[in-house]
């Protein structure tokens, strides 16, 4: 029945499909609560200037991106990062270990999006929380000695956590977007453009050219008010070549397209090949097809290839999510299926053992 306002009364015409508005605490409490000690801090800033030469090819290591699709459980994921930050050390000569601690989830329709967004995988979207648990994670990884690398996806997400970071990435479904290519132009570590979910490599480069400007936008500052944020512009891009609809996007005539395009929009020729998602047809068994294909490459004489990722877990696979974290399998991925850990040690150790210092 249409309800009809009183004479002389202004009908809502806001917020009618909002359920509600709950406050978060500042970027600056939550980073006050949980500061970067010295050692973190330390791995941050080593992290970062080791990917900005290896991008300005002064560094002549891979750069090797491995992790979890996604974080739902921070126990396994410290577990993981023990054992991956063990091998980082082992393979430290010829290969940079960054790994991927991935807490937003964009979905192409809907799904679990993410720690942040919904920690307790049951619909609560407590996202106080996810925040918390996001940042103590990577505080405590970094701590470790190890870099992290994540994407970003909400654009108030950085206030909270970028200081923790070495490497951001901007996904494929948001590469194109305006509001994303103004947040990595103000963000303080290298970002990684991935090419769009249709394959297109220019999308991405167009980000890297954007990103590499300075923007004002909208924003929120440290006490989380709202302001207009002014960026000096970040010159450390890098494409990221993920496949797309078409299929997958890293044999080498891509790879020379992807360099000439570079190129001519006046782009360093740097290239990170992901081995998941459309390049191993969304198979996570055919990850491993797809490394020694780029590292035989990279072996052949291509520079510009300078990392690969892998999404890799404790267990190979991947499972429902579940609020009743008891009927969840330790170490499997609730998101992309991934490799387990043993096929990820082989990989790695073989890309040292492989490549020349």
């Amino acid at each position: 029945m249409n309800t009809v306002a009183p004479p002389g009364s202004v009908p809502a015409t806001g917020n009618l499909r909002i359920r509600s508005l709950e406050p978060l605490v500042p970027p600056a409490r939550l980073c006050h609560v949980l500061p970067l000690g010295p050692d973190a801090a330390a791995t941050i800033v080593a992290g970062r200037r080791d990917v900005e030469r290896i991008l300005a090819g002064d560094d002549p290591r891979l750069m090797v991106v491995v992790g979890p699709c996604s974080i739902h459980d921070p126990d396994a994921a410290r577990d993981y990062a023990a054992r991956l930050k063990a091998l980082a050390d082992r393979v430290a000569d010829r290969v940079l270990v960054i790994m991927r601690v991935y807490f937003e989830k964009p979905r192409t329709t809907v799904g679990w999006k993410g720690l942040i967004n919904d920690p307790h995988m049951d619909g609560t979207f407590d996202v106080a929380t996810g925040l918390r648990l996001a940042r103590s994670l990577l505080i405590e990884i970094a701590a470790r000695g190890l870099p992290t690398a994540t994407e970003f996806l909400e654009p108030i997400t950085p206030q909270y956590i970028a200081d923790t970071i070495v490497l951001g990435a901007i996904g494929a479904r948001t590469t194109e977007s305006p509001t994303h290519r103004q947040m990595a132009s103000g963000l303080s570590m290298p970002v990684g453009f991935k090419n769009s979910t249709d394959g297109s490599l220019q999308a991405a480069i167009d980000a890297m050219q954007s990103a590499r400007t300075p923007h004002s936008f909208l924003g929120i500052d440290n006490d989380g008010g709202t302001c207009v944020v002014s960026s000096t512009g970040n010159p450390w891009g890098v494409l990221m070549l993920r496949g797309g609809r078409s299929g997958s996007n890293y044999a080498p005539e891509v790879m020379l397209e992807a360099r000439t395009k570079l190129e001519k929009a006046g782009l360093p020729p740097r290239i990170v090949v992901d081995c998941s998602h459309a390049n191993s047809g969304k198979d996570h068994t055919r990850q491993a097809a797809v490394w020694h294909d780029v590292l035989e490459q990279r072996r052949g004489g291509d520079t510009s290839i300078v990392g690969m990722m892998l999404e890799s877990n404790i267990n190979p696979g991947s499972q429902p999510a579940h609020a009743d974290r008891a009927t969840l399998a330790y170490g499997v991925s609730i998101t992309d299926a991934c490799i387990g850990w043993d096929e990820t040690e082989a990989l790695v150790r073989e890309a040292h053992d492989r490549l020349t210092a």
